[in-house]
C-alpha cells in the first residue's frame, strides 16, 4: 500500500473508533482596508438624503477592485438588489469610451483628427468652417447640443443614420473660438470612427475597449435587446418615484448610449491607467485641457474632464439621461479610481465620488 493510503485507511479507522478527522480550516477573507467603513457610510447618508432606490460603487485601487459594493434596490417594482455588477446607462460616461476609440486609430496613423470630418463623413454636410474630431472631442467644434426636443423613440442602425437628428442643423459659432459642451458633438465623433473603420460603433466598443479590458457589460444600450442584470430607472416628480420615460439611445452611442456595471467601468478606467488601451504619450494629450483659438484654457481635454482634490489632479466625467445619474472620478498618479452609478435621475455625484477618493487616500 501507498503512503497516501495508508494515511487514508488510519484516518477511516479513527472515524470508525469514534475519532474524528482533522478540521480543514477556511482560507482566510482579505483584509478589507482600513476606509471601508467610512466609504460605506458616506455612501448610505448620500443615498438617504437623496433618496435613491439603488446605487452601485467600485473603487480600483493599485490596479486592484478593492471595494465592489451594491446599495438598494436595481428594480424597485421586483425588489431586486443593486450589486457592483448591475448594469445600468453610462449616460455621458460614453464620451470617454468614444475618445479612446478615436485615439486609438489616430496611434495607428488610420485617423487625421485636424481633418475636415466632411472629408470622412458625407453624411455630414460641408459647414462655412471646416470641423475637425479633435474639436469635436474637446466640444470646441461649434455643433449644437440639445435644444428641446423628446427623448427618441426610434431605432437607428447605425452612429452614421443617427447624423439626421441635427446634421443640418447650423454650427452655433466658428470651431475652436468657443467651449460649447455637445452630444451631438460625439455623435458625429462616432460616426467618424464607423466610417473609418468600416465597422458598426457598438462592434468596436465589445472588440477595442470591453475585451482588452476584461469588462463583457460595457456594450451599446439596446433597449431591444435582453442585457442580464440591467437596471430598471427612475424619476421623482412632486416628490413621488416613477418609471423613467422610454428613450432609445441607438442614435447617440458615441455621446450618451453606452451601459455598463460599475465593476467593469472601473476596468475601463484602470486599463487606461494601465497603458492596455492607448500609449502613455496618447493617454497624457487626452488628459490635457485644450484651448480655444484665442488661448483661453477650458477644463475639458480630449474626452475628459481635468480638475483637482486637495492638490491632486483629477479626471473625471459624469452622465445624466433617463434613468440614471452617474460619475466616474481617476486620481491618475495615486492610481485611484471610483465608479458610482445610480438609477435616480438628476442626482450629483461628483461630490461622493471626491469623498470616496479622500477616505481611500487617507487610509
Amino acid at each position: 500500500m501507498t503512503r497516501r493510503g495508508t494515511a487514508a485507511l488510519a484516518a477511516l479507522l479513527a472515524l470508525l473508533a469514534g475519532g474524528a478527522l482533522p478540521a480543514q480550516q477556511p482560507a482566510a477573507a482579505p483584509a478589507l482596508p482600513a476606509w471601508t467603513d467610512a466609504a460605506t457610510a458616506a455612501i448610505e447618508a448620500a443615498m438617504g438624503t437623496a433618496r435613491i432606490p439603488g446605487l452601485s460603487c467600485t473603487i480600483g485601487q493599485d490596479g486592484e477592485l478593492v471595494y465592489r459594493r451594491g446599495f438598494g434596490l436595481a428594480d424597485v417594482e421586483n425588489d431586486v438588489p443593486a450589486t457592483s455588477a448591475t448594469v445600468y446607462r453610462l449616460g455621458s460616461i460614453s464620451k470617454p469610451v468614444t475618445a479612446v476609440l478615436a485615439m486609438q486609430l489616430a496611434e495607428r496613423g488610420e485617423l487625421d483628427l485636424d481633418r475636415d470630418v466632411h472629408t470622412l463623413v458625407p453624411e455630414w454636410p460641408a459647414k462655412p468652417w471646416p470641423v475637425t474630431t479633435r474639436q469635436l472631442l474637446a466640444h470646441l467644434g461649434g455643433v449644437r447640443h440639445y435644444q428641446g426636443e423628446g427623448e427618441s423613440t426610434v431605432h437607428y442602425a447605425t452612429q452614421v443614420a443617427g447624423l439626421v437628428r441635427f446634421a443640418g442643423d447650423p454650427l452655433r459659432h466658428e470651431p475652436g473660438t468657443r467651449y460649447l459642451y455637445s452630444t451631438y458633438g460625439y455623435n458625429l465623433v462616432a460616426a467618424v470612427v464607423e466610417k473609418v473603420t468600416a465597422k458598426p460603433f457598438a462592434v468596436l466598443v465589445r472588440e477595442r475597449i470591453a475585451v482588452p479590458c476584461a469588462a463583457p457589460t460595457l456594450q451599446d444600450d439596446d433597449v431591444r435587446r435582453l442585457v442580464r442584470g440591467r437596471a430598471q430607472g427612475y424619476i421623482r416628480r412632486d416628490g413621488v418615484l416613477e418609471n423613467s420615460e422610454l428613450m432609445d439611445n441607438s442614435y447617440k452611442l458615441g455621446g450618451g448610449g453606452l451601459c455598463a456595471s460599475a465593476d467593469d467601468l472601473a476596468r475601463f478606467a484602470q486599463a487606461l491607467l494601465a497603458g492596455r488601451l492607448v500609449q502613455p504619450a496618447t493617454l497624457a494629450a487626452m488628459w490635457t485641457p485644450q484651448k480655444t483659438t484665442d488661448g483661453q484654457i477650458v477644463d475639458y481635454a480630449l474626452g475628459f474632464r481635468i480638475g483637482a482634490l486637495g492638490g491632486r489632479r483629477t479626471v473625471h466625467h459624469g452622465g445624466a439621461q433617463a434613468r440614471v445619474s452617474t460619475f466616474l472620478l481617476l486620481l491618475p498618479e495615486q492610481r485611484v479610481v471610483v465608479a458610482l452609478l445610480c438609477n435616480l435621475e438628476g442626482i450629483r455625484l461628483q461630490a461622493l465620488a471626491e469623498q470616496l477618493a479622500t477616505a481611500v487616500l487617507a487610509g
